[in-house]
């Protein structure tokens, strides 16, 4: 049993089981002993790869989104270009890069990276350190200075904690993390039902379905769609996940890019779940903002030029660089001609875009 186990093993044995929102936050984001704490996750060496990590196109290609749609705002000066959870910089390296020559963007960018990891920070540091704009990190989103923003959220949300409830003959249970009689950690429900989910007995009636909530995903949408339509800008989220709430659970835990179990040494492993993006957009638009997909990835980077951005950088390649550029673009967007399997990143991600009311539907979509 590690250390951050031990702290929530005391935690349980002396208030009682914890619901599983408590347990993901404990394992990402404590202080000392939190999966973001300590660990660097990405890329072959860490746990799991996200799209900037596959190709140069990605980050480029939201750069050139952002540009655009500061454009459509009027291109105020300053204005914030914020990102959440920026991984080691590839994304926002990217998008600067592929900025460099549009007017004034640079000049008006107040960059700020929201990020809760020390070593992701440094990673960051060092792939932004080439461009003149130097960023302010933020451990939370609510950090953020006042002002018109354009806010970037890759493989974020997914990473919110959430909360589980089994539907049992009364109701909704909510499930807990508890111990067993050799203290290690085991799932178990609450005795009673869930006083806030009695009007969606229609979502399952069926005992023994789960149904996945992301109260914090909401939350976090609601601050910052109120934010945008009181102040001006936009927010892309681009992420995995589904369009409707489906009654199982979608929470995975993943260790050297293998699935592992999610009470198993807390802190050591990634652990998400899908995106409920109808729920994201209900919070959004609940706030004021207007709300745009969401639409498939694939979709989404078409529309934007990721093929003829491929085809300019092919020209310049040699064929084992055409070859890793081809198996990039299919493995983010499926081809031209060829429709990508349900379960790729093509599909499976999706992009959703939250602006301020008034302001031009933005670029793909």
């Amino acid at each position: 049993m590690n250390e951050l186990a031990r702290f929530i093993s005391e935690i349980i044995a002396e208030t009682g089981p914890i619901s599983l929102e408590t347990y993901m936050n404990f394992a990402m984001l404590h202080p000392r002993h939190g999966y973001y704490a300590t660990k660097a996750p990405l890329g072959a060496t860490g746990d799991f790869t996200t799209a900037p990590e596959i190709s140069q196109i990605f980050g480029e290609l939201v750069g050139l989104w952002a540009a655009a749609v500061w454009r459509s705002m009027g291109a105020p000066k300053p204005f914030i270009l914020a990102e959440l959870g920026p991984g080691r910089g590839s994304l926002m390296a990217d998008a600067l890069r592929a900025t460099r020559t549009v007017p004034d963007f640079h000049d008006a960018a107040d960059l700020r990276l929201v990020e809760a990891s020390g070593p992701l920070r440094q990673s960051q540091r060092a792939a932004l350190a080439a461009f003149p704009l130097r960023p302010v990190w933020h451990r939370m989103v609510g950090e953020l200075p006042s002002g018109p923003a354009i806010i970037i959220a890759n493989e974020f949300f997914d990473c919110l904690p959430i909360r589980h409830f089994v539907r049992g003959k009364d109701g909704w249970h909510e499930k807990l993390v508890g111990l067993d009689d050799s203290g290690n950690f085991r799932f178990g429900l609450a005795p009673d039902p869930e006083p806030s989910l009695t009007g969606t007995n229609g979502l399952g009636q069926r005992r023994g379905e789960i149904l996945e909530v992301g109260f914090a995903a909401s939350q976090l949408m609601s601050g910052i769609a109120a934010r945008l339509t009181t102040q001006g800008g936009a927010l892309i989220v681009v992420d995995y996940g589904y369009d409707s709430p489906p009654l199982s659970e979608t929470l995975q835990a993943i260790k050297q890019h293998r699935f592992t179990d999610p009470l198993r040494d807390p802190g050591e492993a990634d652990m998400t779940a899908h995106v409920n993006f109808s729920s994201l957009a209900e919070a959004a638009r609940a706030a004021g903002a207007k709300v745009y997909g969401p639409v498939p990835q694939g979709e989404w980077l078409a529309r934007l030029g990721v093929h003829a951005r491929a085809a300019a950088l092919k020209q310049r390649a040699n064929d084992r660089q055409r070859a890793e550029i081809e198996s990039a673009v299919f493995r983010l967007a499926g081809g031209c001609a060829v429709e990508a399997p349900a379960t790729s990143m093509a599909r499976l991600f999706k992009a959703l875009a939250v602006t301020a009311p008034g302001l031009a539907p933005p670029p793909g979509f």
